[in-house]
């Protein structure tokens, strides 16, 4: 095993020291049959790529005593929901989820709301119910496409105020396919 040169050894040790691997003159190219030529491929119901996309999960849960949930609204549905929202604004900005994707996602649906308006309540069960089941993707891509991607590039001192004055701003309810 290579060792640093200031580490002893025995004179009779046969010791080899740290070596860069040899230098390619010719940059990576990308020809593998897997390999997508353009990129990520970008379009209606193909999500928001991005690194470390698990971990807004992690965050999504370390929120979840600060739900605020009405009758007929189920934690795993809320969070999932939530999640991809977080996601598509970590992938605006290409990095990985942080804290503030998962609150903004939350804060937008009035979920750490203590008095949500009962028409944001209503509109919220329907879009967000039974997102945790995997047969409805769709419903879950149009609840991520209903928050624009201005709204999501806010700061979460924004988002909060936005969502006090008029929580009806921050979201297309028409691309939801329900009513409010």
């Amino acid at each position: 095993m290579a060792a640093p040169e200031y580490v002893p050894v025995k004179p009779i040790d046969d010791v080899r020291a740290y070596e860069s691997p040899p230098r390619r003159p010719d940059s990576w190219l990308s020809n593998r049959p897997g390999d997508l030529a353009d990129g990520q491929p970008k379009g209606r119901s193909l999500g928001w790529p991005g690194p470390d996309q698990g971990y807004a999960l992690v965050l999504a849960k370390r929120l979840t005593d600060r739900l605020r949930r009405k009758d007929g609204e189920h934690l795993d549905d809320v969070i999932e929901g939530a999640v991809a929202i977080a996601l598509k604004r970590a992938s605006l900005v290409g990095r990985a989820p942080v804290i503030h994707d998962v609150t903004i996602a939350f804060t937008i649906w009035g979920f750490l709301d203590k008095d949500p308006p009962d028409d944001l309540v209503q509109l919220r069960r329907r879009a967000f119910a039974e997102l945790s089941v995997p047969l409805h993707y769709g419903e879950q891509r149009r609840l991520v496409e209903s928050v624009p991607d201005e709204v999501l590039l806010r700061q979460p001192t924004e988002v909060a105020e936005a969502y006090r004055r008029d929580w009806r701003g921050q979201i297309d309810i028409r691309s939801l396919g329900l009513s409010a």
